[in-house]
């Protein structure tokens, strides 16, 4: 039997892993197409992981956080332009949204007036990036909540057949 890690600041991917109680053996004969020695040098940040097997251990540990977490931290790109999402309760994420909603109702007349003209003159530049960074806490509200919808269908929370049918049922209706 593997010993258990005592490894101080291990990292995301070691301890989603053991949080299932999977060995790297036992890890490996899951995600199939990675062996243990992978496995460890990846858990060890000693390689990047490819995004390929982000998205298998995301897939087979049932923890969509994982592909956000290796966008905004280890992907050149992502880290410039993807957020890093933390997992929250339902209730707090529709509260974030509701309260970034409400104060960006508040704003919606500023930015017409900043806007209007199609420039951004000295004087309405605080007041623009200020509404940004408004902006930018819904986008995050929104993310926080795709994200927990995609672990919740991931574990079966959700009934991932019932959500695929009322989501084309919306799109019908939309188009």
């Amino acid at each position: 039997m593997a010993r258990a890690s005592t490894k101080e600041n291990k990292s995301l991917y070691q301890t989603t892993r053991e949080s299932l109680k999977l060995t790297r053996e036992t890890a490996s004969e899951l995600l199939e197409t990675l062996s243990p020695e992978r496995i460890e040098k990846i858990e060890n940040d000693r390689v990047l992981p490819h995004p390929d097997e982000v998205l298998l251990m995301a897939q087979k540990y049932k923890q969509p956080s994982l592909c956000n977490y290796y966008c905004a931290n280890q992907c050149p790109i992502g880290a410039q332009y993807v957020p890093e999402i933390k997992v929250k309760d339902l209730s707090q994420i529709i509260l974030e949204m509701l309260a970034s909603l409400n104060s960006m109702q508040k704003e919606k007349d500023r930015l017409i007036e900043i806007t209007v003209d199609g420039k951004i003159s000295g004087d309405e530049l605080a007041d623009f990036i200020d509404i940004q960074e408004q902006l930018e806490k819904i986008s995050v509200a929104v993310e926080t909540l795709q994200l927990w919808s995609e672990r919740m269908l991931a574990t079966g929370a959700i009934d991932p057949e019932q959500y695929k049918a009322y989501k084309a049922v919306l799109h019908t209706e939309e188009g």
